[in-house]
């Protein structure tokens, strides 16, 4: 299993972080060039399926519970807006 890059500097409370996601890919990773957050995931982009494996992964790097991430933008599109709720 690949380790993912440690985005934890990011996981602040109403951050937003956009990310560009690549369903349908040979495995699910996380990269980070800068500023720039690249997620794949092997998941078919139908019913929410690969925003929910996106979202799994990403809280995953960023250290977090799934729950706190909430999609902003992108529900259909490959660039994709998160934001963290607050944990209280």
């Amino acid at each position: 299993m690949a380790k993912h890059p440690d985005l934890t500097d990011l996981a602040r409370p109403g951050a937003e972080i956009t990310v560009r996601v690549t369903p349908r890919a040979s495995r699910n990773v996380v990269q980070r060039d800068g500023d720039q957050v690249s997620v794949r995931v092997t998941t078919v982009p139908e019913d929410g399926k690969a925003n929910a494996a996106v979202r799994k992964l990403l809280a995953k790097a960023l250290g977090l519970a799934p729950t706190r991430l909430q999609l902003l933008r992108g529900q259909t599109a490959r660039d994709k807006t998160f934001r963290i709720d607050d944990d209280a």
